[in-house]
């Protein structure tokens, strides 16, 4: 029987080729606050946090990184997320048998846990974790903090065979399905009864199968003004979601794709 949180997102993650830029970009539209230290195993190497305050204590949010020389040309500035798993060696295993791909085989992060990086089988990337036990499990803010990443989003090769397929890896299970007209279905899947992202078949205009990540703010009027004058791009919106929520779909300046998004 999986545990309660095998499947739960537990972190995300931006891969940069400027980490000192990305850290004032975010810290500007989302008002992250930025700290680095020594990557584990890795000499000279730096991991960096984000994170906001939460009551009297630094709550992390999300990591980020220079993309490492090896993969330079080769995989451009993004974010992906991470997933909780059981079992990261049985769930790559599994991932690989029903259609996906092992992207980077399961190894240790000292102190922090065990992981890999898998596709599944229309190639949108996620990473599989299983954290090192931890003597008191760190605060998490309330749902919709800004700061927080408040959904979770694939644009799929075809999106009920995605929810088939991560309801296998994960129990992910269907909310509900929304009908768009001409753009087809949007998914809204759960963990545990709970919504935490939506899957829709891409549109031809996305180029390729990914997962998306959108971060709530207080404001997207505000958000947009710190995107466009601090060298970001939007990609799409501002728009109004069924349930009041407005989005915006950008780049930030070193080309990583994020989203935010504003409750009603």
């Amino acid at each position: 029987m999986p545990s309660p949180t095998h499947g739960k997102f537990i972190w995300c993650e931006l891969m940069t080729s400027d980490m000192q830029a990305a850290a004032e970009f975010y810290a500007k539209v989302i008002g992250w606050r930025a700290k680095t230290m020594p990557m584990p195993g890795a000499d000279g190497t730096e991991y960096g946090i984000f994170d906001i305050r939460s009551g009297d204590e630094d709550c992390g949010i999300a990591g980020y990184m220079t993309i490492p020389p090896e993969m330079n040309g080769q995989v451009p500035p993004n974010w992906t997320g991470y997933v909780a798993v059981d079992d990261v060696d049985a769930m790559a295993e599994l991932f690989a048998a029903e259609g996906g791909s092992v992207m980077q085989p399961a190894f240790d992060i000292p102190g922090i846990g065990r992981m890999a990086v898998v596709a599944d089988p229309h190639g949108a990337v996620l990473c599989i974790m299983r954290p090192a036990a931890m003597d008191a499990t760190p605060p998490e803010p309330a749902t919709g903090t800004p700061g927080t990443i408040g959904w979770y989003e694939l644009m799929a090769g075809d999106g009920r065979q995605a929810l088939e397929f991560y309801g296998r890896m994960f129990g992910w299970t269907l909310d509900h399905a929304m009908d768009m007209g001409p753009m087809g279905e949007y998914l809204i899947f759960s963990h545990h009864g709970q919504q935490i992202g939506g899957m829709m078949t891409r549109p031809e205009q996305v180029p390729v199968p990914h997962w998306g990540y959108y971060i709530n703010v207080a404001s997207i009027h505000q958000a947009m003004e710190a995107i466009g004058g601090n060298g970001g791009r939007m990609v799409f919106g501002p728009q109004e979601v069924p349930g009041g929520s407005v989005i915006v779909n950008a780049q930030d300046p070193q080309g990583a794709y994020f989203s935010v998004v504003c409750a009603p």
